[in-house]
């Protein structure tokens, strides 16, 4: 029987109080929207309204998926990125304080999702270029440009009701994830100095083989023509695996994000998806007086898009979509919600599993904390940048 003072991680009493604050917080959540809504109405909306996401806009997004998969998996196979890391690594490793191979995962992440950097992490070759105190930063980095493609695609995409162009909107959205990126990864290494010191060198892994990325790069057998097929069809594959693990975060998180953004119909609540209780706006609008200065926002409904971000990118870029139908946001947000998404793309759901994975999971609290405050910059800069170019053009 364990004692209480020793219990070992990942255990805890059968029955304490944990349970009592988690069913009082549960309970208390959804019989105040039931109070608000009906409860009938309240369970409708959530159904409906993850129908309707799942149909209009999870679909949408793993088509995309699936042809950023495929244009991804073409750009590796025939030496476009590694030619990428050699023209870039020196500017990588200037801006970032990172060795030049940190650009390799740069593009990899932008290309697919935040893990996708831990596959390079775990090649003793990728990691002879680190120094230890390097190497949690890696997740700074790589979330920063997680699913990059796929939300640029899906900003630059998006129809207004009005005839705005987003496109410039977009382009400035990524500079300000960059701008991020820096703030992020440069906090997260200040702090990691001090823990490992500047001269450790890197622990490597016992049993990787591994090439070296700066020289050489791996294919798939055959000729160019069946490597060209095989790639682009793997790629898209692996599009449909992320419009797949995209599901539960769009679903969850963005169904009750919306419940607590949108309003109810003018005749009242009648179960239908997309009806909600207006929580957030409200919310928005009591610290407008934070909000318009740091990111600008045209409509306090806005400040839902970086709040579901910092829980899933997918589920946020699914919002904006339906603020921009609504008239509620335009292309300066897009801008902000482009640098934000991207910059924070979902990092309180794997921030947790990267730095386990990198077996710096003591050092998770300021991982957070630093990308809290890239992402914060992010959207700082998308918004004074966008204002400062509508004065220029």
């Amino acid at each position: 029987m364990y004692e209480k003072e020793k219990l070992p991680p990942g255990i805890k009493k059968a029955v304490d109080k944990e349970v009592f604050i988690f069913l009082t917080v549960f309970l208390g959540f959804f019989v105040l929207l039931g109070m608000e809504m009906g409860a009938a109405n309240m369970f409708n909306t959530l159904m409906n309204t993850a129908y309707q996401l799942l149909l209009d806009t999870v679909f949408y997004i793993m088509a995309i998926a699936v042809l950023a998969g495929a244009i991804s998996a073409l750009l590796s196979e025939f030496g476009v990125i590694s030619l990428l890391n050699k023209l870039l690594s020196r500017v990588v490793e200037a801006v970032y304080g990172l060795p030049g191979a940190s650009a390799v995962g740069v593009f990899t992440t932008y290309l697919s999702d935040n893990p996708a950097i831990l596959t390079l992490a775990n090649d003793n070759t990728f990691r002879r270029y680190f120094k230890k105190y390097q190497i949690p930063a890696l997740t700074n980095i790589g979330t920063s440009f997680g699913m990059g493609l796929i939300i640029t695609t899906f900003m630059a995409g998006l129809k207004s009701p009005i005839g705005e162009h987003f496109g410039l909107a977009v382009l400035l959205g990524n500079l300000g994830a960059i701008v991020g990126s820096i703030v992020s990864t440069r906090l997260m290494l200040r702090f990691t100095a001090k823990v490992y010191g500047k001269d450790s060198p890197c622990d490597l892994l016992d049993d990787e083989e591994s090439i070296d990325i700066h020289r050489y790069r791996k294919v798939r057998q055959g000729s160019g023509g069946l490597r060209f097929m095989d790639a682009l069809l793997e790629g898209g594959k692996s599009g449909v695996d992320m419009g797949l693990s995209i599901i539960p975060g769009v679903l969850l998180i963005c169904t009750l994000v919306l419940m607590l953004t949108n309003s109810a119909p003018a005749g009242g609540y009648t179960g239908a998806a997309y009806e909600g209780v207006g929580l957030l706006p409200w919310i928005g609008s009591k610290i407008s007086f934070i909000l318009q200065p740091l990111f600008g926002f045209s409509s306090p409904e806005a400040i839902a898009v970086p709040i579901t971000a910092l829980g899933a990118a997918g589920a946020a870029i699914g919002i904006v979509e339906k603020l921009i139908a609504a008239g509620l946001a335009n292309s300066h947000d897009v801008a902000v919600f482009t640098a934000m998404c991207m910059c924070w793309s979902g990092y309180l759901s794997t921030h947790v599993a990267m730095m386990d994975s990198l077996k710096c999971s003591y050092l998770t609290g300021v991982a957070i904390l630093c990308h809290t405050v890239g992402g914060i910059c992010a959207g700082v800069f998308a918004n004074w940048g966008y204002q400062l170019l509508m004065l220029i053009l």
